[in-house]
């Protein structure tokens, strides 16, 4: 699926089919914040199929990763830790795993699943949605 292009505000462009998908797949019977952050959580941890590579996009303060570093995801970190924002945990320092915001990582390698929903909450969060 090709990336929404965005207008020049830096906001993708409306994408019915996204919209669509996120309403009846992820926030569907979600009233509030705490059902639709974890609605994001159930549908990304059904979607992700990890391991799988992925290259950072955007820096973040509370992540180490930075533009161009490429990584490999192994899962959704823990419930607690995606309560506010979606994070993906990775292969960190041979056998660690770090927790990192998903919305600075863009798939490299996945299959159309995983490429989709890491597509869909970027489109989320560059909307400007929130929980």
């Amino acid at each position: 699926m090709a990336k929404a292009r965005k207008k020049p505000s830096g906001k993708p462009e409306r994408d019915e089919a996204r919209e669509d998908r996120i309403t009846m797949e992820v926030v569907v019977d979600a009233y509030g914040e705490d059902e639709r952050a974890m609605g994001w959580y159930c549908y990304l941890d059904e979607q992700l199929h990890t391991p799988f590579r992925t290259r950072c996009v955007r820096e973040r303060a509370v992540s180490p990763l930075r533009v161009g570093d490429e990584v490999e995801v192994v899962g959704m970190s823990p419930e607690d830790e995606c309560r506010r924002e979606m994070f993906a945990s990775i292969r960190w320092e041979g056998d660690r795993t770090l927790a990192v915001p998903l919305s600075q990582l863009e798939v490299i390698d996945g299959d159309e699943e995983t490429r989709q929903s890491v597509e869909d909450w970027h489109y989320w969060t560059d909307m400007g949605y929130e929980f």
